[in-house]
């Protein structure tokens, strides 16, 4: 399942989060409805472009190799979002203010009114690199009864309810993934940032609330209730 398609079918006359897919999120881990699990990190770039053809060519195969080496599936996504500079520049107004120095006030102010005009007259764009690592467990028709032991049940309406030991077995099994995927990616040249539950949560929430994320941030994980975790977005 794509990182940004983690909503369910069309349906109609249904509350919005009940088309999302999410069930949980939990130590950096985004858990689906189904008990399957995501860990998604951050990577950096690279300008290809301004490589020379050797380095062009080391990156392609080492880009090869590591697609090569994978025996799961991952998924890279790029996020293109309109930059806000908004606290930027409420930032200089405050220190601009603080200013005594004549010239330098006037200097200031020259410069928020050109950044902000040249913010305007053009569509800045940041992009953000992101690959997903999914991790499920292949359950067997033939399952028998003692190998069902310690795995999760089905909540309500389908929802698989993911025990303490089904979780911590699972996320080993997951983080083992995470570690050769950022192995990999860091022979090709890039940087790689696993996020933490906090920037998970923030992640979908931008995505989910992109026009209302602008205005109100959001608050932190642990400041949550217990009610509002097992609802997010």
């Amino acid at each position: 399942m794509a990182l940004f398609e983690m909503l369910a079918p069309s349906q109609k006359g249904k509350p919005s989060q009940s088309l999302l897919t999410i069930s949980e999120m939990r130590d950096g881990i985004v858990i689906l409805k189904d008990g399957t699990m995501r860990a998604i990190m951050m990577i950096s770039s690279v300008n290809f472009a301004l490589k020379s053809e050797e380095e062009q060519n080391a990156i392609v195969y080492a880009y090869q190799d590591f697609i090569n080496s994978l025996d799961f599936s991952i998924q890279l996504t790029v996020s293109s979002r309109k930059m806000d500079i908004t606290p930027y520049l409420e930032e200089v107004k405050r220190l601009r203010d603080l200013q005594k120095n004549e010239l330098l006030h006037l200097q200031m102010t020259e410069y928020i009114n050109f950044v902000g005009e040249l913010v305007k007259g053009s569509n800045i764009m940041t992009k953000t690199f992101f690959v997903t690592i999914p991790f499920s467990v292949a359950q067997s028709k033939k399952e028998g009864f003692f190998s069902k032991i310690g795995k999760g049940a089905k909540g309500a309406a389908g929802k698989h309810v993911m025990n303490d030991i089904e979780f911590e077995h699972n996320k080993t099994q997951l983080m083992h993934r995470v570690e050769q995927v950022a192995i990999g990616l860091r022979g090709i040249g890039l940087r790689v940032v696993p996020l933490k539950t906090q920037e998970l949560l923030e992640l979908f929430y931008n995505y989910f609330n992109p026009l209302t994320s602008r205005n109100q941030r959001m608050r932190n994980a642990a400041q949550l209730t217990l009610q509002e975790t097992d609802s997010p977005l």
